[in-house]
This record gives structure tokens, C-alpha cells and sequence, in this order.
């Protein structure tokens, strides 16, 4: 498709997808703590506790960009 191999639209899809659909957590994460009126703390608590397996999955790609390369 358009040059572009079965690998090369996977590593695509996982890169920009994920990432945006983390971003996409994000946002509903601060509509929680809006419509939950939870305040600084209780929004901190839901970053805390939601937040953690985002920055982990991030965490790992960086783990294996530092250690391994990128292949």
C-alpha cells in the first residue's frame, strides 16, 4: 500500500496510535476529575492511580530503546 510494507504500517499504527490513544486516556481521566468534582488532590489520586499503566507502557518503550536499539 502506497510503497509501504506490512511491518512498516505496523510499526505506524503502534507508534503514533497508541500514543495518540493515550493521549485520548488522558483526556478522559481530567473528564473524570471535572465531572467528579474531585479537586486537586482527588485529581492527582486519579492521575496516580489511571496514569500508572500509561507511564509504564511508556517506561518500557524507552527501556527497550535505550537498551536494545530499535531493532
Amino acid at each position: 500500500m502506497f510503497g509501504f510494507g506490512e511491518e512498516d504500517i505496523a510499526q505506524f499504527g503502534l507508534t503514533f496510535g497508541v500514543g495518540a490513544f493515550m493521549l485520548y486516556m488522558v483526556f478522559i481521566i481530567i473528564q473524570l476529575a471535572r465531572e467528579s468534582r474531585a479537586g486537586r488532590f482527588g485529581t492527582f489520586v486519579l492521575f496516580l492511580a489511571l496514569g500508572f499503566g500509561l507511564v509504564g507502557f511508556a517506561a518500557k518503550g524507552l527501556i527497550k530503546y535505550f537498551i536494545g536499539g530499535t531493532g
